[in-house]
């Protein structure tokens, strides 16, 4: 195996990170850690050298990092890990960083990386003209049109965040398993909550999918979905046209790309 080419990317979402090793532009493997864990600098370190045994890959092998963060006050820590470990600085998605995504968006400095990520990675796969949507803790629909432009938004909570919210504020209702259910008709506690949060979250994305294409004047924009939960989504329903669960991480590698430039050379001492 060429090792020359080795790039580690990072997606820190806000219960989930996912990492991932691209040997020149292949995805070799990719592992999830618990975000909301509290861990030092230290303990990075550790998580991502275990993960790098796993395929036989030492520190010294990894080329260049790439993070994609959406929970700012754990970065501290994992940036010092990743310095530790590899001895270089990782590129991290923010405001000044190439990206090839004009953003025309009131807040365009506020959109999250992990949005941009996925846009970046949806139009290169898929071109311009598309919905992504992302079924994470928040469940996210953006418009990418034809130029390549991030020119619309729709946020929305995630299907685990409606369920802890049945859960916290209704004393006699269990925590459950969020699945597709047999069928609406719920003959129980649990099959009538997995019914309503399911069937319920399926209109939801249907509906907001439906009145964008309607608002934007297009019923042939083609939608991407990604996400924990997006495949349960993409399943069920003939809205949503492809399902990529590794969407993000081929955003940050496409974005190491467009900034590669002396990132070799940027090696900290």
């Amino acid at each position: 195996m060429n090792l020359e080419n080795t790039i580690l990317v990072i997606d820190v979402g806000n219960t989930n990170s996912e990492c991932g090793i691209y040997i020149d532009d292949q995805l070799v493997d990719s592992w999830r850690f618990m975000t909301k864990t509290p861990r030092t600098s230290d303990e990075y370190a550790v998580v991502l050298r275990g993960f790098l045994k796993d395929i036989n890959l030492e520190p010294e092998n990894v080329d260049s990092v790439v993070i994609a963060s959406v929970v700012p006050n754990m970065m501290h820590s994992l940036v010092n890990g990743i310095i530790k470990l590899f001895e270089l600085k990782p590129l991290i998605v923010e405001p000044g960083i190439k990206t090839g995504l004009p953003i025309h968006l009131a807040d365009s400095t506020e959109v999250g990386a992990d949005r941009i990520i996925d846009a970046v990675a949806a139009y290169d796969l898929e071109g311009g003209n598309i919905i992504v949507a992302d079924f994470g803790t928040a469940t996210t629909f953006d418009y990418i049109d034809q130029n390549g432009c991030m020119c619309a938004k729709v946020t929305a909570p995630g299907i685990q965040i409606s369920a802890d919210a049945l859960f916290k504020n209704a004393a006699q209702l269990p925590n459950i398993e969020i699945i597709e259910p047999s069928s609406v008709l719920g003959k129980d506690t649990v099959s009538s909550m997995q019914a309503g949060l399911f069937y319920g979250y399926l209109g939801l994305t249907e509906h907001i999918i439906n009145q964008m294409k309607k608002e934007i004047g297009d019923d042939s924009i083609r939608v991407i979905a990604t996400g924990g939960y997006g495949r349960m989504i993409y399943n069920a329903s003939d809205i949503i046209d492809v399902y990529d669960p590794q969407l993000a991480l081929k955003g940050l590698k496409l974005i190491y790309e467009k900034n590669k430039k002396n990132r070799k050379r940027n090696k900290s001492k």
